[in-house]
């Protein structure tokens, strides 16, 4: 299997994600439902602090992919759910931190959605995305 960044020129460079990935080979695909800072009996960790819900749930998502076979390079699509952009983008620099512990310098293809809220009460981030292993 042969996974490959796709950045056309024609598009702004991105930064901290990439605008999409070709998968050619044998590969299966791998579905990842949405994560959020749940601990291993279901209980909501992290309190009011997003950066300690987002460390959570990105462990939470690894789990899954590693499950499956894969790693974080194998991450190909991810996506972030917030409840308050501003306090996301206010930690970013810590965000970032624990994005890198996790990802390592992998930047799948992202999007980032503000919601009004998650499924989850309290819940302030939720990950979900799609892996190629």
């Amino acid at each position: 299997m042969q996974i490959a960044i796709v950045n056309p020129q024609t598009l702004a460079p991105p930064r901290g994600y990439n605008h999409g990935f070709k998968v050619s080979g044998a590969s299966s695909l791998v579905f990842l439902g949405g994560q959020v800072a749940w601990d291993k009996e279901g209980r909501l960790v992290g309190g009011e602090d997003i950066v300690a819900q987002f460390d959570q749930a990105m462990a939470n998502l690894l789990a899954v992919v590693t499950e499956a076979g894969g790693q974080a390079e194998n991450i190909v699509k991810l996506n972030l759910y917030v409840t308050d952009k501003e306090r996301y983008l206010a930690a970013g620099k810590e965000l970032g931190q624990i994005y890198r512990r996790h990802m390592g310098k992998h930047f799948p293809a992202m999007t980032l959605v503000e919601v009004k809220s998650l499924y989850e009460a309290g819940a302030m981030v939720e990950l979900e995305g799609m892996a190629v292993v």
